[in-house]
């Protein structure tokens, strides 16, 4: 064989090795879709103190677990003691002035009661003195002298109904749920939840993560001072859209880590993101701007899918941890493929 047959069968032979990669990967884009573009995320809570002061213990240290309700840290609770015993004083102080209004709303009462008896008296007194008038047994100045005597009589009546009405509105219900009892009441609630929250603790379970608190530094209500990782994971993966296609909730998957190359977790398709952030458009008062792009092909779409391991090693991966992603398929001979090809994917990890 001459070197030109030679050179002819080595082309044919890159040609025909070409061919097959090339159809394999338009195969395996379709029926066995992978993708590098995955990551470990978790949920991470920030923790924000609700009130203000001096942070004055610290119980916790960077990287440490928590639980729901435990203490994380404290803050000076000597300004928030002061207002809740202010606050119980104003309670006692409520109790005090019903007790005064309750002491003035029986005078009044009590006033009342020998007014009306008085301006009754009156009345009658000019009622005699109107016979006698008439018999002209008086003079019409003791007439007069009485009449004015009961209208000023009256006036004093009406003076001590407005007295004993105005009381009985500042009095409010008699009982010990009346508005000023509410009010103290409710600000003493106020200082014992706000006395409360000095005691910043862990609203959920997690890992504490960068923690840079120091006792010392001043807390700023609606600030946040430490973030808590989740330790529940999920690997979320961006997928070509027709690689994606038939991704349904419940789609097992094959996942292998950087961070633990040669290894593979089984996973399952928990979700997929109703969209992404090129679809969404404010409502900003501008008009449309179409995408231009001089590509006659143009780039193809990644939607994301949510993964779940199957198995409890995903605690093991912190978030962001980057990872690849191989769709499974149903069919034997695909799902051999897809296995393969993942694995050989995994055993790379050790070099790259």
């Amino acid at each position: 064989m001459t070197s030109e047959q030679k050179f002819t069968l080595w082309i044919k032979y890159a040609m025909t090795i070409f061919v097959v990669i090339f159809a394999y990967f338009l195969l395996a884009d379709f029926k066995i879709p992978l993708t590098p573009q995955a990551m470990v995320t978790r949920g991470v809570t920030k923790v924000v103190p609700r009130v203000n002061g001096t942070i004055v213990a610290i119980n916790i240290k960077n990287n440490q677990r928590v639980e729901p309700g435990e203490v994380l840290f404290s803050i000076d609770s000597a300004p928030y003691q002061l207002a809740l015993e202010k606050a119980l004083l104003q309670v006692q102080l409520a109790k005090q002035a019903n007790l005064q209004l309750d002491a003035s709303l029986a005078a009044a009462k009590a006033n009342l009661k020998a007014i009306v008896i008085v301006s009754r008296q009156k009345q009658q007194y000019v009622q005699r003195l109107d016979a006698l008038f008439a018999r002209h047994s008086v003079s019409e100045q003791q007439k007069d002298d009485a009449e004015s005597a009961a209208v000023g009589e009256q006036a004093n009546l009406l003076a001590a109904k407005a007295r004993l009405k105005e009381l009985q509105v500042s009095r409010g219900d008699v009982s010990d749920d009346n508005v000023k009892l509410r009010v103290a009441g409710n600000q003493l609630k106020q200082a014992e939840l706000n006395l409360s929250y000095t005691q910043v603790r862990a609203q959920q379970g997690g890992i504490v993560t960068n923690l840079q608190l120091e006792v010392g530094a001043y807390a700023t209500s609606g600030q946040p001072l430490l973030a808590l990782v989740s330790s529940k994971a999920e690997v979320i993966a961006d997928f070509r859209e027709k690689s994606a296609r038939y991704a349904v909730n419940g789609s097992p998957a094959l996942i292998t880590f950087d961070g633990n190359p040669g290894h593979l977790y089984k996973a399952s398709v928990i979700s997929t993101d109703a969209g992404v952030s090129v679809g969404q458009f404010a409502a900003n008062g501008s008009l449309a701007t179409p995408s231009v792009s001089t590509r006659w092909v143009r780039d193809a779409q990644r939607m994301r899918l949510h993964l779940v391991l199957n198995d409890a090693h995903s605690e093991i991966f912190p978030s962001g941890a980057k990872a690849t992603v191989q769709l499974m398929p149903d069919s034997g001979v695909f799902a051999w493929l897809a296995k393969t090809q993942i694995g050989l994917l995994s055993l790379l990890h050790y070099i790259y």
